[in-house]
């Protein structure tokens, strides 16, 4: 493929750490007090600030994100792209493909330069990624043009003492991850995948297991600490900041045996439970693209060039098995096979989601050994719009580290579909 058509990642791709949404499922989370915008804006300074590039050659900003969070939500990739200390002349894309946004937003700026419709020759590089913050607040519907206390609620705030006796407020974070075009809960899919697939409990939870070991391993051995941007915190009360490193929802005393006394959280004697299901948390990650053409010209090294993308749609009750067919439609456009895969991270929304595709993915020649080497949602995180950008990041960096030539990023999406990404080391 000639430069002008090679779209690359620079080296200098970083993620922030991902934080639990709850601090020890007892008060609120270390990046509680980020908005989706500020944890994006910390990963594209951090991105920026690795990348040896002058800003100034950054044309355009594409961020992923899945969910209003925030007061200031609504300006998403702007707000993201002011904080990242890029300058107001950069224009910026926000993109929602659910919890493949942060993949999509790679695509989509890959599709930009290539197109070259809307491409800036004179700023030919583009901010990507995508950020999340899981603290999504408890609404109210169905109160405007309604009487509330002496007056009908057109706009502004609502006395909550004036609101009629019964009425609640209603989590969002629940209520996004139901999805009544298929009437089930995310979680729901998962226990269908295990139904149809015949997937035990135990190896649900031996699953799981796996992915605190495996990240913890990755963690103690420094294989992280490449990608990472630490983020400094300051906790109500506290004398001094502290510095969030590393991910916080890995377990260090994780056993086969702990995760067997959990519950199962969804379903009676369904098989999924907090053990070997995705950790909530915020999180987000940036990096530069741009033509091989342009990084050869302006001196930029290049970390991975984007070898394939696929996207696809499956039935939304299954919706954790979209990675399969769009990883049968990236392979074909990177014109390679599951056998010369080296590395992949595949997205663990739930432990039956991730053991059903890997074992669809075996049959394409994915060694599943491969899949997940360093652990992934279980133990790591899983801030939507945040996690396919995360992933990307983290595939680089594996694929530098140990010299490996093809990695594989994917991930289902609620409502039914996959999104997958074929990495080829530089």
């Amino acid at each position: 493929m000639s430069a002008d058509r090679s779209i690359v990642i620079l080296e200098g791709a970083r993620r922030l750490p991902r934080a639990d949404i709850l601090e020890g499922n007892k008060r609120p989370g270390l990046f509680s007090r980020f908005s989706t915008t500020q944890l994006g804006g910390k990963a594209i300074a951090g991105a920026l600030a690795a990348t040896e590039l002058d800003p100034g050659l950054v044309g355009h900003v594409v961020m992923g994100m899945a969910q209003h969070s925030h007061r200031d939500s609504i300006y998403g990739a702007q707000g993201m792209r002011w904080r990242g200390g890029l300058g107001d002349d950069v224009p910026a894309l926000t993109v929602a493909r659910i919890c493949g946004s942060g993949a999509e937003s790679v695509a989509v700026a890959s599709e930009i330069m290539l197109a070259g419709v809307r491409h800036d020759r004179a700023r030919p590089f583009m901010v990507v990624g995508g950020a999340e913050s899981m603290q999504y607040p408890f609404c109210l519907y169905n109160h405007r043009g309604k009487p509330v206390g002496s007056a009908v609620q057109k706009y502004g705030p609502i006395d909550a003492s004036k609101l009629p006796r019964g009425t609640h407020l209603q989590d969002m974070l629940l209520m996004s991850l139901y999805d009544p075009g298929s009437g089930y809960a995310m979680a729901n899919t998962g226990e269908e995948l295990a139904r149809r697939y015949g997937i035990t409990r135990e190896e649900c939870d031996v699953f799981g297991h796996r992915s605190h070991v495996l990240a913890k391993q990755a963690r103690d051995n420094g294989w992280f600490d490449t990608e990472l941007v630490p983020v400094e915190v300051q906790r109500d009360g506290a004398e001094d900041p502290i510095t969030v490193r590393y991910d916080t929802h890995i377990l260090d005393d994780v056993s086969i045996a702990k995760m067997a006394r959990l519950r199962a959280a969804f379903e009676a004697g369904g098989v999924i439970t907090a053990g070997n299901a995705s950790a909530v948390v915020d999180g987000a990650a940036a990096m530069v693209l741009g033509r091989l053409s342009d990084a050869v010209q302006h001196g930029a090294k290049p970390m991975a060039r984007i070898a394939g993308m696929g996207v696809a749609a499956c039935d939304p009750k299954i919706m954790g098995w979209g990675p399969v067919p769009a990883t049968r439609l990236a392979l074909k456009s990177a014109g390679i096979e599951g056998k010369d895969l080296d590395h992949v991270e595949l997205n663990e929304a739930f432990a039956p989601q991730a053991l059903a595709v890997i074992r669809d993915f075996e049959a394409m020649g994915i060694d599943p050994e491969k899949v997940n080497p360093m652990g992934n949602a279980i133990a790591l995180g899983h801030p939507l719009g945040a996690t396919g950008a995360i992933l990307t990041v983290t595939c680089a960096h594996a694929l530098q580290r140990k010299q490996e030539r093809y990695g594989l990023v994917t991930m289902c999406i609620g409502g039914g579909q996959g999104i997958s990404l074929v990495l080829e080391r530089m």
